[in-house]
């Protein structure tokens, strides 16, 4: 090859591996939202489509008309990590009655190319009302209406909604309220990732809670590995051997390109002997170097380094979160624990940090705060792969032992300290380092930025 031809494959390997890795955080990418990320999606779509096909069996779907691309992430097992979010009130998660709303209001968006907020909820309240299983929807209530906010905010993030005059907030104070959006049906069509439709699954409402988990391995039932997974249908052939070592290859790397950690622990026999044999690490290998990521292996696992932080999409350490301030914290004595600790003691844990910093935390500042302080870090150690719970019990997990508080530092006693790792933020009450491993922080999906040379204490050498 002439060296013009060699430079020209270089450069279509670092932006194939660049967008792999913008897609892994944002599968849904639109071109409003980043004009420049759509665009390198959209030149390398083909090639992309490909490597997430062959690598995770994911499909990618660009619309370059349309201005979007969206990567329909499937998994085996369900994931509640990473929940839909509200847009305001400190971006909490969406209750059970959000997403109710969510699914009635995108149905009723289906046939709506334009419409108003006035008669979108008007729709809304007609089909709640009309479903015995449903609670009826009532916008004469302000939490109601508030509700209905974030579930339109939340579409409104994704493009499927756009208001055209006035703005979604004004709903809250009055249902009398003046909206006006521009529906796009055909990305709404394109939210579900789920192999199966929900539709395709009758079930009386009244069967639904019993058999829930069954419904949502029903969901994501994917046929293309036969039945692989040993569970196969009545009528239905037993898999081959070509797929079922095509369910082992997605099914390990799905895991290890959107978890924060994959654990040996936490794969079943038939996955762990694929990544152990010579092809399956050949493959995984190949696949990390594809996408741009830097390979950690040790002893007890897998992680991926992001040296960009491209497909960072929720870091830890991070100042910008009580929460993840305090867990950062009570990897302390966690660590320090290897049994665990009970609920008990990290709400005790929890107690004395809000004792340290009276300034601090000031949401947690009441009588339960502890308790909803340890609760709210312990998630978010759950989230990230620092933690598990067994046997009623907290523990901490391998990659926990990467993290080491050094110092805590505050402009007068009982100030919450300003100044958070890396992060340059104010009202982080730690000044952290990692322990002998430079600057790789643990977070969902991938982790990043940073290198992988040196040794965390207490993890297994390199393999």
């Amino acid at each position: 090859m002439s060296t013009l031809a060699n430079q020209l494959a270089a450069a279509e390997r670092e932006e194939v591996a660049r967008a792999v890795r913008l897609l892994l955080a944002r599968p849904l990418l639109t071109e409003a939202a980043d004009p420049a990320g759509f665009e390198l999606v959209r030149r390398r779509r083909e090639p992309l489509a490909r490597w997430f096909d062959y690598t995770c069996g994911w499909t990618l779907v660009v619309e370059p008309r349309r201005g979007y691309a969206r990567l329909a992430k499937v998994r085996a097992e369900p994931d509640a990590s990473r929940p839909a979010r509200r847009a305001r009130a400190g971006r909490a998660p969406f209750d059970r009655r959000r997403y109710v709303l969510l699914c009635v209001t995108a149905a009723e968006l289906l046939s709506l190319p334009m419409t108003t907020i006035g008669m979108l909820a008007d729709r809304v309240v007609r089909a709640t009302a009309g479903d015995g299983a449903l609670t009826a929807f009532d916008p004469v209530q302000r939490a109601e209406r508030t509700a209905f906010v974030d579930i339109l905010k939340l579409l409104e993030s994704y493009d499927v909604l756009r208001a055209v005059d006035g703005t979604t907030d004004a709903y809250v104070a009055s249902a009398e309220a003046k909206v006006l959006y521009r529906v796009d049906t055909t990305l709404l069509m394109r939210l579900p990732a789920a192999p199966v439709g929900a539709s395709r699954l009758a079930v009386p409402p009244d069967e639904v809670p019993a058999r829930f988990g069954e419904l949502l391995t029903a969901l994501t039932r994917e046929r293309r590995y036969g039945g692989a997974s040993g569970d196969e249908p009545r009528g239905e052939t037993a898999a081959t051997d070509a797929q079922r070592n095509l369910r082992l290859r997605h099914s390990v790397l799905r895991r290890l390109f959107d978890d924060p950690v994959l654990y040996r622990t936490d794969l079943a026999g038939d996955e762990l002997a694929y990544v152990t044999s010579l092809t399956g690490r050949q493959i995984l290998r190949r696949s990390v170097e594809q996408a741009g990521f830097l390979l950690e292996e040790r002893a007890e696992g897998f992680l991926l380094v992001d040296p960009d932080g491209i497909a960072t999409d929720v870091r830890f350490p991070d100042d910008t979160s009580t929460a993840r301030v305090a867990a950062l914290l009570l990897l302390e004595p966690l660590c320090a624990a290897p049994a665990g600790l009970l609920p008990e003691q990290l709400a005790e844990a929890g107690a004395e940090l809000l004792r340290r910093f009276p300034r601090w935390a000031r949401a947690y500042q009441s009588e339960d705060g502890a308790a909803r302080l340890s609760d709210d870090a312990v998630r978010v150690l759950r989230d990230t792969g620092l933690a598990r719970t067994a046997g009623g019990r907290v523990v901490a997990r391998p990659a926990a032992y990467r993290y080491r508080l050094t110092e805590t530092t505050g402009a007068d006693a009982g100030d919450a300290p300003v100044r958070g790792a890396g992060a340059g933020a104010v009202d982080a009450p730690v000044q952290e380092t990692r322990a002998d491993v430079t600057d790789a922080p643990v977070h969902e999906r991938a982790v990043g930025p940073g290198e992988t040379s040196g040794r965390a204490p207490e993890l297994g050498e390199h393999r």
